[in-house]
């Protein structure tokens, strides 16, 4: 394992020390935009493949890149966490060196992964960053804080994400950190997910304190934040998005939590048939989305791959 940092290679998102002065915008005051549908337009089809690592309690697909590869987290049968790759239909498991639970979120076009652990002994709310790279586990720590989530890697190394000390509300701050530096967002709760392959466009979620503590998406188009709700929803969370601009996420309404895909200003749903709530996570340059759906009690992933001959 090499030792801690990345010097100014890349540290996750709020993993550098020192980060510069903000130079993206918090989120206004004014009302969030909640974007409505546009036309009768009915929304697309998809077909759902089920992912579920053999033996496992609970199984979670996080991220996906243009090639296919998976990446989640499962628990086992100890109730303990393992990141994992799903990779030409084969499972292989991912752990941390010496870290009582590891997961996996993110995945490059090369093949590295990027994720958190915890360590024995620690408060469940530290998590540590790692860079998975040819094999060779690198720690993703930002100093001057406590824990480092981090969500993506970007064809270029920049990962994203956010760091926190002791809580996940005013000391979580969304990141970015590539080989040129770092910087934060100054919305409080915040996540950078996603972004396109350039990184001129981030998505993320953020609690709307002016809202009664509302998780709200945002998008950020170079510099500016903007944020966002799924129509007719009480909860919006932003994950990822890819080089089309398509936003996938999960909102909650009067039925429960679903998955959503955003192209342009339309939402569309996406909702595991049978299951009893679904999560959108990842999404690929093909389109292709990965996540979770609980069903009959159990947590499984799933990829849903759209079935273009009845795209709208």
């Amino acid at each position: 394992m090499r030792p801690h940092i990345f010097g100014t290679l890349l540290v996750p998102a709020a993993l550098l020390a020192g980060c510069t002065a903000d130079s993206i915008q918090g989120p206004d005051r004014s009302p969030t935009a909640s974007l409505e549908r546009r036309g009768a337009r009915p929304d697309p089809a998809f077909t759902y493949t089920v992912i579920e690592v053999p033996g496992a309690l609970s199984t979670v697909a996080s991220g996906i890149n243009a090639r296919g590869d998976v990446v989640g987290t499962y628990v086992d049968a100890s109730f303990r966490s393992h990141g994992y790759l799903l990779r030409d239909g084969s499972f292989t498991t991912i752990d941390f060196p010496g870290a009582r639970g590891t997961d996996a979120r993110g995945i490059g076009p090369n093949g590295e992964v990027v994720g958190g652990y915890s360590r024995p002994g620690e408060p469940g709310v530290n998590i540590h960053g790692y860079l998975l790279a040819d094999g060779e586990f690198t720690q993703v720590d930002y100093p001057g804080h406590t824990n480092t989530i981090p969500q993506r890697i970007l064809p270029k190394g920049t990962i994203l994400g956010c760091r926190h000390d002791h809580n996940t509300m005013d000391t979580m701050k969304g990141v970015v950190i590539d080989r040129e530096g770092s910087s934060e967002i100054s919305a409080f709760a915040s996540m950078n997910n996603g972004a396109t392959p350039d990184g001129s466009r981030i998505v993320g979620l953020y609690m709307n304190m002016d809202a009664g503590n509302r998780t709200e998406g945002y998008v950020i188009d170079d510099g500016v934040f903007t944020p966002f709700l799924v129509p007719n929803s009480n909860f919006t969370a932003g994950w990822d998005m890819n080089q089309a601009g398509e936003i996938v996420g999960v909102y909650r309404d009067a039925s429960g939590f679903h998955g959503f895909l955003r192209r342009g200003d339309s939402y569309f749903t996406l909702h595991v048939p049978g299951s009893t709530a679904t999560r959108a996570i990842g999404i690929n340059a093909r389109g292709v989305v990965v996540g979770s759906f609980v069903a009959g009690g159990k947590t499984r992933g799933f990829v849903a791959t759209e079935e273009r001959g009845q795209t709208p």
